[in-house]
């Protein structure tokens, strides 16, 4: 049993390469931006920051599928050392094995564009927004496996 955390920019190509795995180890991905999506439905207005509750809600998910024996995937953002925690305590807890996946694109001029036109669940992210996090982006305190999507957002890394 191994739940794999996805981490990235956004637009980087992390929900692509994300479903990819699941397809590929037969398990569901839990995607804080799909969350996000239901809570903006459920009438939380859209000017509303929902991030942390997204996030609250997505561990929760994984926790069940993991005390249910299940592989997952979880899609997400994971800037924040609280969220990165929040799986590695999960992980833990549950004595399975991690897989943190980090997704770049490192062509500045494809990953603008992919944000500014993909069809996603939810609002536009400013690439000042991408700007910002990527100059405060800190390493994870675990080993990750880095999948760079400027050749190819379908790529996947092998995951047995």
């Amino acid at each position: 049993m191994t739940l794999v955390v996805m981490t990235g920019l956004p637009g980087s190509g992390k929900s692509t390469v994300a479903h990819r795995i699941a397809g590929e180890l037969g398990c569901a991905v839990i995607s804080v931006d799909t969350i996000e999506r239901g809570l903006h439905d459920a009438g939380v207005d859209s000017a509303q920051p929902v991030g942390l509750a997204a996030y609250a809600v997505a561990n929760r998910l994984v926790d069940v599928q993991l005390s249910l024996g299940h592989t997952v995937v979880a899609d997400a953002v994971n800037d924040h050392p609280e969220a990165r925690q929040a799986w590695l305590d999960l992980a833990e807890r549950h004595g399975v094995d991690l897989r943190v996946v980090h997704v770049r694109c490192s062509d500045e001029t494809l990953h603008r564009q992919r944000l500014e036109t993909r069809d996603h669940e939810l609002r536009e992210v400013p690439w000042e927004r991408v700007v910002a996090l990527k100059d405060a982006w800190t390493p994870w305190p675990v080993e990750t496996e880095l999948v760079e999507t400027s050749g190819h957002a379908n790529e996947s890394p092998q995951l047995g």
